[in-house]
């Protein structure tokens, strides 16, 4: 139970995710068996992708994408600082440099378009997307630079699992998407990921780095298919286990249900933020157009300038209602420091930004009383 009136997100399972956690169990396999192999299934069927890998998780799906592109020292990424750091940190990881994008506005807390192109330099290998808030960046006019410059795109979809932008999921708009299952996620199975493409080339060379390059997956040894493999590359360890897998598969199912409270409880912030000093990002324009298709994920709101943030979190917290700040940026952090031009419209919103509480049980009658809460800690 959460210690919090109103928490900040709140993950409920059923007897359908107790039944299916104990198939595995069951079946005497825990490692990547049936289980994923559905999954995988699953996720194909649901955003149309030509191949789904799925991972242990996000972090995982963004390392694989990096390596599979072969991403490594004396490369340049462009990635967005308002994001968790893990976009960066993947293709660091490998040895690329990071160059860090602006925000776009307060409007749209996506990555700028016109920020990427300036960040553009021969070294650039890929450029990194995150679809904050599950709401889609302008994709059209990335995707026109990235051809322009011959850089190949990536998707981090953690939030917009499986949103959809202009009748296509998030995720195969560039090369390569990655999605999150973690726990706070629109489905979740505590710790999970998965990459889709339409590459056919590039999905072999991902499942081979998921499991240390090997030709034969332990499966298939154990299905008699094979009885041993051999190792064509460097790889990784970054299975996804049975037991997560299953119960993922119930999660997706009640997917399209928990995308569609998302959308209503957005509507409904949305309302009865309006005349208020506090502002919500992705309203209107571009973004009401395609809400009906869009995978909600959290609910950011602008405070107004100069506002204490601290002080409103902790009467917020006072009053039993948990927020959150998504994210401190990138090119904040010791790690980065040094290693990108100041970001004004990313350093401005992010001091600005503050993440209400937001999950399909949410009541309606607890939109009010988050707001009503937040609008006493302003002093308003």
């Amino acid at each position: 139970m959460s210690a919090w009136r109103i928490p900040l997100f709140d993950t409920r399972f059923g007897p359908e995710e107790e039944a299916a956690v104990l198939r595995p169990l069951r079946a005497g396999w825990l490692t990547m068996g049936e289980e994923v192999v559905k999954l995988e299934q699953e996720l194909r069927d649901a955003t149309g992708a030509r191949h789904a890998i799925a991972v242990s998780n996000c972090t995982a799906a963004l390392q694989l994408a990096s390596a599979a592109l072969g991403i490594g020292p004396g490369d340049e990424v462009i990635a967005p600082s308002l994001t968790f750091v893990a976009t960066a940190n993947a293709p660091r990881s490998l040895g690329a440099e990071v160059r860090l994008a602006d925000a776009t506005s307060a409007d749209d807390l996506c990555v700028d378009p016109d920020s990427i192109e300036a960040a553009i330099t021969p070294r650039t290998k890929a450029i990194f997307v995150v679809h904050y808030a599950g709401f889609p960046c302008r994709m059209e006019e990335i995707l026109a630079l990235a051809e322009e410059h011959g850089i190949a795109v990536i998707e981090d979809s953690a939030h917009a699992v499986f949103g959809r932008h202009r009748g296509r999921t998030l995720g195969l708009h560039g090369k390569v998407g990655c999605y999150s299952f973690y726990s706070n996620k629109n489905a979740t199975c505590g710790e999970g990921g998965a990459l889709v493409t339409d590459d056919d080339e590039l999905a072999q060379k991902l499942r081979l780095l998921r499991s240390h390059g090997m030709t034969t997956p332990t499966l298939d040894r154990h299905r008699g298919i094979a009885t041993s493999y051999d190792v064509v590359m460097p790889g990784y360890n970054m299975r996804l286990d049975e037991i997560r897998a299953a119960l993922l598969r119930v999660q997706l199912q009640k997917l399209p249900g928990f995308l569609k409270r998302r959308r209503e409880l957005f509507r409904l912030y949305a309302e009865t933020l309006a005349g208020t000093p506090v502002r919500l990002p992705f309203r209107g324009g571009r973004f009401e157009a395609e809400l009906d298709e869009t995978a909600i994920h959290i609910l950011p709101v602008l405070l107004p300038e100069g506002t204490d943030r601290p002080a409103v979190m902790a009467n917020m917290k006072q009053a039993g209602v948990q927020t959150s700040i998504h994210y401190p940026p990138v090119h904040g952090f010791a790690s980065y420091a040094g290693e990108t031009d100041r970001l004004p419209r990313t350093t401005a919103l992010a001091a600005r930004e503050l993440t209400l509480p937001f999950y399909p049980s949410l009541p309606d009658a607890h939109v009010q009383a988050v707001v009503d809460t937040l609008l006493r800690s302003l002093g308003v």
